[in-house]
């Protein structure tokens, strides 16, 4: 018995890691020269967005532990976020807890007691309208803790964000240290895909790069064959299948397939900059950048649904970033040198990073859609919008339906 997992993507290798603890054969057939997908680290040693991680995030923390990279996830501001407004200037540290509230200085701007009975009333099951409308009565407090939780969560802009993906985030932000925040100390590398390769390997996986999946024949709902880039491979009884793709090669590969078919992009600046210091965290209000994560080996900004950054050059994003990363610099006293001069910027864009979260039914494809082929990917689980933890679960997900049909 063999399974092919097809993708090396975070989904990929999770199905793969649970298909091999199982006692599986598994072989993995990634199309591109390196495994991560989006998580993936570029050919400098860079990382090709900036990936966070919370405590809610169970089935991610859990792997990263049956990996042996848990002590890789730091995290970096235990103290609540770093918040620089750059509309006044102001900065402050904020709880991304509301218990945190408690204390004046660990505070949100805007927060009241009916912002904050509106956030809860988010969280439970009801209409589903765009965020921005769902808190229109509290725009400081949206501006200054709605919004960017939706940004950073749901890659979608509040004014078209659905609050009901929003709420099966807020759902999950109420147990003990749900929302401590953890960050990748190297980068995504050598903190999550090497380790997550070198399991597989270790459980004896066959991995095979630069082998792209061409078509898929299936007869009798079964698949028959996988015709790759390095060579078809005829299934036999017992073989299966994960399919652990983007939704638009899903949709390619297969018929039937209720996939998404809008997606929002992020773009990614990563400066060259040697530091010194441990790794920091900050969050940006009325900025270009939303969030800059500072390691001795660099500066990584995140633009979630940049629309329009997506179609904007790294000659003008760069200078506009970096002199907004040096007022955060200043206000939170980064240590290290901050010329004035923009260091060399290398822009990654992802323009269908993820689906676009919007009102409206919530894309849920068959987990086993032939009987031998189980889909994975953060766009198969409906429990969740698209991040890491939904690709991690997905793809255990379908690494158990299989177990179940075999």
């Amino acid at each position: 018995m063999t399974i092919h997992v097809i993708g090396a993507g975070v989904a990929g290798l999770a199905a793969a890691l649970a298909l091999a603890d199982a006692g599986r054969r598994v072989v993995v057939h990634e199309g591109s020269p390196v495994a991560g997908g989006r998580c993936r680290a570029l050919p400098d040693g860079t990382d090709n967005g900036t990936h966070a991680l919370i405590g809610a995030n169970h089935a991610a923390l859990a792997f990263l532990e049956r990996i042996g990279a848990r002590s890789g996830w730091v995290e970096p501001e235990p103290d609540g976020l770093p918040v620089l407004d750059l509309a006044d200037g102001s900065a402050r540290r904020v709880s991304l807890s509301p218990a945190g509230w408690v204390r004046a200085d660990r505070r949100p701007a805007g927060v009241s007691l009916r912002a904050v009975l509106a956030l809860m009333r988010l969280a439970l099951p009801g209409r589903d309208v765009p965020v921005e409308t769902a808190m229109a009565a509290h725009p400081a407090f949206h501006r200054g803790f709605v919004d960017p939780l939706v940004v950073a969560a749901l890659n979608t802009p509040s004014r078209e964000a659905s609050s009901r993906r929003l709420a099966q985030v807020l759902r999950r932000l109420g147990g003990r240290g749900a929302t401590r925040l953890f960050v990748a100390e190297r980068g995504l590398g050598p903190d999550l895909v090497q380790p997550a390769l070198a399991a597989l390997y270790q459980r004896g996986a066959e991995i095979l790069f630069n082998d792209r999946l061409r078509r898929v024949q299936h007869e009798g709902g079964r698949v028959t064959r996988l015709l790759l880039h390095e060579g078809d491979i005829a299934l036999g009884p017992e073989d299966s299948v994960v399919l652990a793709v983007p939704p638009w090669e899903a949709v390619r590969l297969l018929t039937h397939v209720e996939a998404p078919d809008l997606h929002a992009p992020i773009v990614n600046l990563h400066f060259e900059r040697t530091g010194e210091g441990p790794v920091r965290f900050v969050g940006m209000l009325g900025a270009l950048c939303q969030w800059v994560l500072v390691r001795p080996s660099g500066v990584a900004v995140t633009v979630s649904a940049g629309d329009a950054e997506a179609n904007e050059d790294v000659s003008t994003l760069a200078p506009r970033a970096w002199a907004e990363i040096r007022q955060a610099a200043q206000a939170f006293h980064l240590p290290g040198n901050w010329p004035e001069a923009p260091p060399p910027c290398r822009a990654i864009k992802e323009k269908r990073a993820t689906p676009r979260h919007i009102p409206g039914p919530i894309p849920s494809p068959k987990r086993l859609h032939l009987a031998n082929l189980a889909l994975a990917g953060d766009w198969t689980f409906p429990g969740l919008p698209a991040t890491i933890e939904a690709s991690i679960a997905s793809g255990q997900d379908a690494a158990a339906a299989l177990a179940r049909a075999a």
